[in-house]
């Protein structure tokens, strides 16, 4: 493998694998109970040949193309193009509760696919790609949020049940709302998760998400990111302290980390905004 990075969260595990060579290569998969797998494209061109009970069948993957398979079925597969592949392993379990938590009780399984084009999944799946090459650095407030986005829209785009009513979301009550800042401001690196949060406000994973967002016009992780931004600014400004006690102060994981994140943010690098305020 050119590339084989993972992470792992509480319900989805998360791959990017890839390779650069043109020889051609056999997957072969037994059966299994371990759910379902989703693969996102990451390139244009990949070719395989996947082997059924009575015959074969090719597919070319266009770049943001995904495919979906259920484990409890045997698989085999040549491949014969390089592929760069982002994957999320779900449990059943896993799929339950995502639909459970969507409001789509009775869903069990999605349904399979193969190089079909999803822009939203692939959209879903590059957010993540920073994470699984820096894992070190990655929030896993941030992860945990985008595997919940995922386990959403795959039970609601795939689960079988697409005209569902869709959830009223409404906005977070004051009180929740100043508990879930008070929590998220506790964990400032963001190592909490988004099911943490949300169990304090008795609310799903999803629900409190969306509901987040509709109050303060942001994702958890986008609030607790500019909570971070505005604290190192603070410091930058009040203090003679290093870019690298402010890095840790304000929860990055080291001055490269925090001067990565900041210039991305603000448009100019820690010291240089130090200098210019």
């Amino acid at each position: 493998m050119a590339v084989n990075q993972s992470l792992t969260t509480s319900d989805i595990a998360v791959f990017r694998k890839a390779t650069s060579g043109t020889r051609l290569d056999q997957v072969k998969t037994p059966a299994s109970n371990r759910g379902f797998v989703l693969g996102v494209s990451a390139v244009a061109g990949h070719t395989r040949r996947i082997f059924h009970n009575h015959h074969a069948t090719t597919h070319v993957f266009p770049e943001n193309s995904i495919y979906i398979r259920d484990l409890a079925e045997a698989y085999k597969a040549d491949l014969s193009t390089p592929f760069d592949f982002l994957l999320f392993e779900i449990s059943q379990a896993s799929l339950i509760k995502f639909a459970d938590e969507a409001e789509l009780t009775g869903v069990t399984s999605i349904s399979a696919a193969t190089a079909s084009k999803d822009i939203v999944l692939a959209n879903l799946a590059r957010a993540l790609i920073p994470a699984l090459e820096r894992p070190e650095e990655a929030s896993a407030l941030f992860v945990d949020q985008m595997t919940t986005a995922i386990g959403t829209y795959l039970v609601q785009r795939y689960g079988g049940r697409r005209n569902a009513t869709p959830i009223r979301v409404r906005t977070l009550s004051r009180a929740h709302e100043d508990l879930a800042k008070s929590i998220l401001l506790e964990k400032i690196e963001g190592d909490i998760s988004i099911a943490e949060v949300a169990e304090a406000c008795n609310l799903s994973r999803g629900y409190f998400i969306r509901a987040f967002r509709e109050t303060t016009g942001m994702t958890p992780y986008q609030w607790l990111l500019s909570e971070r931004i505005d604290r190192a600014r603070g410091m930058l400004r009040t203090s003679n302290a290093s870019l690298a006690e402010v890095a840790i102060t304000c929860g990055f994981a080291d001055q490269s980390h925090f001067t990565r994140v900041f210039s991305t943010v603000v448009g100019a690098t820690p010291g240089a905004w130090r200098r210019s305020s």
